[in-house]
């Protein structure tokens, strides 16, 4: 079986999709991935990658989308835009993306399209085809919601392709656990690709005070602070170990002596000797600490991350704070709260009782 795994062409989107797309390169299928921009990145995963977005810039289509819709743009920084401003970025995006994956399509002749919500070009050149398409959830979204905000701005795309509306998928996967989101589609236990990159040897073993990893977005914009600074100018006077992963230089100007940097890592691999997680909120850091069965603290901000930090809240594994509400009095709840740590190994046990992705090999296979 040939699969065409399709992802808007940013990290935090493709990164979820490589443990599966793996799981059917080890099980013997032809597998390539269409991405672009930082997605490349997952060719150290020992998959092939096609570029299909060249020149890629995700600020350029935000400038060009939101001064004709300023209400949604203010939301959008707010994180209360629900889906519409995803909605008219990835509109954007997927009328660039249709016609290079409906080329690689065609001449590639894949037996299955598997693609992410925000990568509705995937399920174009499916239908292009007259081939099987399988949304992979990679949010904390009802991916169905996700689809129909996008497509919803792609009307010429579609016409280009012969097309009125896009058709149903064959099939969908599910990651979230359902005590935290509701999705539609087969389950399967949420993992991700690290992205490369050594583990210090330091960071495998617990310290001799808790661990605190705090991380930052892979994509930045205006509105998107991050909680380093505050983590950092609060740090003093909390008893535990800071490591700050990739920071950048505004974070790292002063640093107390309970701080450390480190750069690029795998960061699962980092969780396990951790006591918890500080992070921007992207789906893909909330998943990560859920995983692991780690209390974090995801920060409010644009986008979805507003969206990710509510859920972690509701669910009472972490807590949602704006920046500047980091304090020392968080960090230590944070550390000390064992409502937190409860919830969080709970959810934890929930993503363990998913199906691997290797599991669902079969099931993509009999859709051929």
């Amino acid at each position: 079986m040939r699969v065409l795994v399709v992802s808007a062409p940013l990290v935090g989107h493709v990164f979820p999709l490589v443990p599966l797309a793996v799981a059917l390169r080890d099980a013997g299928h032809d597998v390539l991935l269409a991405s672009g921009g930082d997605g490349v990145a997952v060719a150290a995963a020992g998959l092939p990658v096609q570029d299909v977005a060249p020149g890629f810039d995700f600020g350029r289509i935000a400038l060009r989308v939101f001064p004709r819709h300023p209400l949604i743009a203010r939301a959008e920084l707010a994180g209360t835009a629900d889906t519409r401003g995803a909605g008219l970025l990835f509109g954007a995006l997927n009328d660039t993306l249709t016609d290079p994956v409906v080329e690689l399509a065609t001449e590639w002749r894949p037996d299955l399209v598997l693609h992410e919500p925000f990568a509705v070009a995937g399920a174009v050149a499916a239908a292009r085809l007259g081939v099987p398409a399988v949304r992979q959830e990679n949010s904390l979204f009802d991916g169905r919601d996700l689809v129909r905000a996008t497509t919803a701005r792609l009307g010429a795309a579609l016409r280009r392709h012969g097309l009125t509306e896009l058709p149903p998928p064959a099939a969908a996967v599910a990651v979230a656990p359902p005590s935290v989101a509701t999705q539609d589609g087969w389950p399967m236990r949420y993992s991700s690709y690290g992205g490369g990159g050594e583990l210090p040897a330091w960071l495998r073993a617990p310290g001799e005070r808790p661990r605190i990893l705090v991380t930052r977005s892979t994509l930045t914009g205006p509105g998107d602070r991050g909680p380093m600074p505050a983590v950092v100018a609060a740090a003093a006077e909390v008893d535990a170990e800071f490591v700050l992963v990739r920071p950048d230089r505004r974070s790292t100007r002063t640093l107390p002596e309970n701080v450390r940097v480190v750069d690029w890592i795998p960061l699962d691999e980092a969780l396990p000797s951790s006591a918890a997680l500080i992070h921007h909120g992207g789906a893909g850091s909330v998943f990560g600490a859920f995983a692991a069965g780690l209390p974090q603290v995801a920060t409010v901000g644009p986008g979805d991350r507003r969206h990710n930090a509510e859920a972690v809240a509701r669910r009472g594994a972490g807590l949602a704070l704006r920046p500047r509400d980091i304090t020392p009095a968080t960090l230590t709840r944070l550390l000390t709260d064992d409502g937190l740590r409860t919830a969080a190994g709970q959810v934890s046990r929930e993503i363990a009782g998913m199906p691997p992705p290797s599991e669902l090999v079969a099931r993509l296979a009999a859709l051929v």
